[in-house]
């Protein structure tokens, strides 16, 4: 059975997830582990069931996140300020109608 290390099962490169640190051969990114378990509260265990993953990817993942956490929560803290201000600047359209339907 061959011995896996760890920075063989993580990749970043530029053309793929946004140059990103993700799982190697896969599009899922280090910030997508992190706020599925940090933010989600799912286990590692929930986390490769419903992603296919193995607990090395995952644990590997987790350990990239915590490694480089104050970068990679300041990039999720600027995407979180990007969508709130996107939610701003383009008010739904349906939101509306659907208060105008429900009399609210």
């Amino acid at each position: 059975m061959p011995t896996l290390s760890l920075d063989r099962l993580m990749a970043t490169t530029v053309d793929t997830a946004g140059g990103k640190p993700r799982i190697a051969g896969r599009r899922i990114t280090v910030d997508d582990v992190a706020i599925w378990h940090e933010r989600m509260g799912k286990s590692v265990d929930e986390i490769c069931a419903e992603q296919d993953l193995t607990l090395a990817e995952a644990h590997a993942a987790l350990a990239y996140y915590f490694d480089n956490k104050a970068e990679i929560d300041a990039r999720l803290a600027s995407d979180d300020a990007w969508i709130v201000d996107m939610r701003e600047a383009t008010p739904s359209l349906l939101g509306p109608r659907l208060k105008s339907v429900r009399g609210v």
